[in-house]
């Protein structure tokens, strides 16, 4: 389980899925939904190990509102380097929209693929993983915490 405190001062990398498409998040100190939270330290690293073993599948997106959220001084470049990996490998990358700001829910979108990975495609162990965090809807440029359905783990 992921204390409020760890979650407030730690970047935590989580994943989720609207059923078909798959996410990928960098919490930047924000609330995670309480599908995360519960989890333990392993199960999200087994995650984030899965996908970013994974070999580039697809071409990247950079969202065009990212200027709205680089800080001054930081190289957009750099920033959107590992979100660009990640989505190179079929994922939506997510990033927290305000920093260090902990009740504040939202994530905006930094890259996108352009053939997302399907979840279909996933070992049955990951795909449980997965499916405890779900959004219903599609995956849209700004994401809220509050909108996952919480504590559900839906097959597919």
């Amino acid at each position: 389980m992921i204390t409020e405190i760890e979650q407030e001062t730690s970047d935590i990398t989580w994943f989720f899925t609207n059923g078909n498409e798959i996410g990928f998040v960098a919490s930047g100190g924000g609330k995670l939904p309480n599908s995360i939270s519960i989890k333990s330290i392993d199960e999200i690293e087994l995650l984030a190990h899965y996908f970013e073993a994974l070999p580039p599948i697809t071409n990247v997106i950079v969202s065009p509102e990212v200027k709205n959220f680089i800080t001054p001084g930081t190289n957009r470049n750099e920033y959107i380097s590992y979100f660009s990996e990640m989505s190179k490998k079929g994922l939506f990358t997510f990033d927290k929209a305000v920093m260090n700001r902990f009740s504040d829910t939202n994530y905006h979108l930094v890259t996108q693929p352009t053939a997302p990975l399907n979840i279909h495609n996933l070992p049955t162990e990951i795909l449980n993983l997965l499916t405890q965090t779900s959004l219903t809807g599609d995956i849209e440029k700004h994401l809220d915490v509050a909108n996952f359905n919480e504590g559900h783990n839906q097959r597919y």
